[in-house]
């Protein structure tokens, strides 16, 4: 597989990890540092290929062992450094909980709008992801980002203007990668939830 990045220069690839136990279950992972799922190694692997042709002024990637070892996977750990910024949302009492098991406790429960209990609020979120954003932008040259699902997609949101709120329309899943740009100077979304279609047992749940 290989990017089209076009005319206008892409600044952005952002690359959700791969799977884990509790993305394939459905459970909130925030704070808790799952490891891949020997599938999520193997997807994770082949976005080997699929970034082999990118060069990159700078690699940041999540605290989380999920995020680092897919950034290893990748061939992408001898220039990455850890960014805090990156990790996921703080799902404080959520943790670890499914939708549907929050939803007993909170009907209607969105994180994108609702945030968590003893966690993060969708400011809080937004903030950090708008600290990446202005590291990524000072970089001259693409910047690889590997994190997770949720940040990710605020991150999106941020990065074209709008609310983190409206992170909640943006599906991400595990393994996948997305390329942010822009349209002339304005920012814009050239490839979201990339999926890589010969990955082993189909892709992880969307978050």
């Amino acid at each position: 597989m290989t990017i089209d990045v076009g005319a206008n220069p892409v600044q952005i690839f952002a690359i959700r990890h791969g799977e884990t136990a509790w993305s394939l279950s459905g459970q909130h992972t925030g704070t808790t540092d799952l490891p891949l799922t020997e599938n999520g190694r193997l997807l994770a692997t082949k976005l080997r290929a699929v970034l082999a042709g990118q060069s990159f002024a700078a690699v940041f990637v999540s605290p989380m062992q999920r995020a680092r070892d897919t950034c290893a996977l990748a061939g992408l750990a001898s220039t990455a450094r850890v960014d805090g910024d990156l990790g996921e949302w703080n799902y404080g009492a959520y943790e670890g909980l499914t939708l549907a098991q929050i939803r007993e406790k909170a009907p209607g429960w969105i994180v994108f709008r609702d945030g968590c209990p003893g966690g993060e609020s969708p400011a809080q979120v937004g903030a950090r992801v708008d600290r990446i954003i202005s590291r990524a932008r000072a970089v001259r040259g693409d910047v690889a980002l590997f994190a997770h699902g949720h940040v990710l997609r605020v991150l999106v949101a941020r990065w074209i203007g709008l609310p983190p709120a409206a992170g909640v329309n943006f599906l991400l899943d595990t393994g996948s990668f997305c390329v942010l740009g822009h349209y002339g100077d304005i920012p814009a979304v050239k490839t979201w939830n990339a999926p890589l279609s010969d990955a082993p047992h189909g892709q992880g749940r969307s978050r």
